[in-house]
């Protein structure tokens, strides 16, 4: 095999779900190695659900990125979600039975995380603006509605039922983590499997000739939306059972960038026909691994950020530079 072959097929591989893998392998045997704290099983435990809220709403970030997209409000619709939630179960009177006002209150968070993925769905889909402007908006509408809704304070988890779940561990793995490994492989499957899942990766490709071969574009891109805010609302009433709490401020800042981030480490391509949720999950693992060894590293946190965004950079460059290798 010659030298060119080798690099592309390197290159190949790096852009992959396969790459990201084996960037999160060498990622751990440098952090195990240089930190006696990060390789405590607690803490592996740590890193992994603390990477779980944000890493389901990055499994949505996926479909919408597939197909052509992207979506700059999920960490303010993951807010407005776990405010709505949270405002519904403290409305209801206290004679109810606990089961009955945690399903209504989780009802509340998921009809308002479903209500914000559609009407990113519906302005891209059928009001034909460009995502970033969209999502753009809807980022503001949701965080100043969160904030609004809770008196910009942060509102308890009066159910006891919250606290329950969202902190529960079945087989000693906590419950965020079991919803994220479940997620990924679910929705993999109907990524690769399913008309839904072929039909977002064909409209990504090329959006032209999806429409050419019979596929409706708009739907495509709806529904994907859809489903992402709908991650939102599981994923924030999960964190709200966690911390019992939910802050109408803090809650989900910057899940955008994170979930962004680790879908183009997970080897999508970001103009979309291409991508993983296996891919998506070892980018979420690789970037809470990163912030856990920075923090154990004593990295000042005005700093992390900078590491954070130098790996996307790097991510992006290995994708066009796999790609020109690949057309050459």
């Amino acid at each position: 095999m010659d030298e060119t072959n080798l690099r592309a097929r390197t290159l190949r591989l790096l852009r992959s779900a396969g790459g990201a893998w084996l960037a999160l392998a060498l990622l751990l045997a440098v952090c195990a190695l240089t930190s006696a704290p990060f390789r405590n099983p607690q803490n592996l435990l740590n890193i992994v659900r603390q990477s779980s809220y944000g890493g389901i709403v990055a499994l949505g970030m996926t479909f919408v990125i597939v197909s052509g997209g992207i979506d700059l409000s999920v960490g303010s619709l993951f807010a407005l979600s776990g405010v709505c939630a949270l405002l519904a179960g403290a409305a209801l009177p206290a004679s109810w039975p606990p089961a009955l006002s945690f399903a209504v209150a989780c009802a509340a968070g998921l009809a308002a995380g479903l209500a914000g993925g559609a009407l990113n769905g519906a302005l891209v889909a059928a009001g034909g603006l460009p995502p970033f402007i969209a999502t753009l908006g809807t980022y503001s509408i949701f965080r100043s509605l969160s904030l609004y809704l809770a008196d910009s304070g942060t509102l308890p988890a009066t159910n006891p039922l919250f606290g329950r779940i969202g902190g529960g561990a079945p087989l000693g793995i906590p419950a965020p983590v079991l919803a994220l490994l479940a997620l990924t492989a679910l929705l993999d499957v109907a990524l690769a499997l399913t008309p839904f899942g072929r039909h977002a990766l064909a409209t990504g490709a090329s959006e032209r000739v999806a429409r050419f071969s019979g596929i409706r574009v708009g739907r495509v891109r709806f529904l994907g939306y859809l489903l992402t805010g709908g991650l939102c609302a599981l994923s924030a009433l999960l964190f709200a059972g966690r911390l019992e709490s939910i802050s109408s401020s803090n809650a989900g800042l910057l899940y955008e960038l994170d979930a962004i981030a680790a879908v183009i480490i997970g080897g999508a391509a970001m103009s979309g026909g291409r991508g993983t949720l296996r891919g998506t999950l070892a980018g979420v693992l690789v970037l809470g691994v990163v912030t856990n060894i920075l923090d154990l590293w004593g990295v000042n946190v005005s700093l992390q950020g900078c590491v954070k965004g130098a790996v996307i950079v790097i991510s992006v460059l290995v994708q066009r530079n796999a790609r020109d290798a690949r057309a050459g």
